[in-house]
């Protein structure tokens, strides 16, 4: 059964460069919305991915992304640090 989708979902991210990156915040509807708004705020570069994003709020706040998504995250993290400058 696919739950509903009410309003856009937002996973928030932090890597803070050992293990794996963590599931700081996530949220579907007007916490979604507010998640994406002080990324936005925040100049915090933001990745359009319902697939990935459906795959990450199944994850535990505070919880390691399991390995069968640090490939995806991996890439995605690579093309933002890539995109900002920040990775050559």
């Amino acid at each position: 059964m696919t739950p509903p989708r009410n309003g856009p979902l937002a996973v928030a991210l932090r890597y803070e460069g050992k293990g794996a990156p963590r599931v700081v915040a996530k949220g579907r509807g007007l916490v979604g919305e507010r998640i994406l708004e002080a990324a936005k705020q925040n100049g915090v570069p933001l990745e359009h991915n319902p697939i990935l994003a459906e795959a990450l709020s199944r994850v535990e706040l505070e919880a390691e992304i399991p390995g069968q998504l640090y490939l995806a995250v991996a890439e995605i993290l690579g093309f933002l640090l890539r995109a900002s400058g920040r990775l050559r």
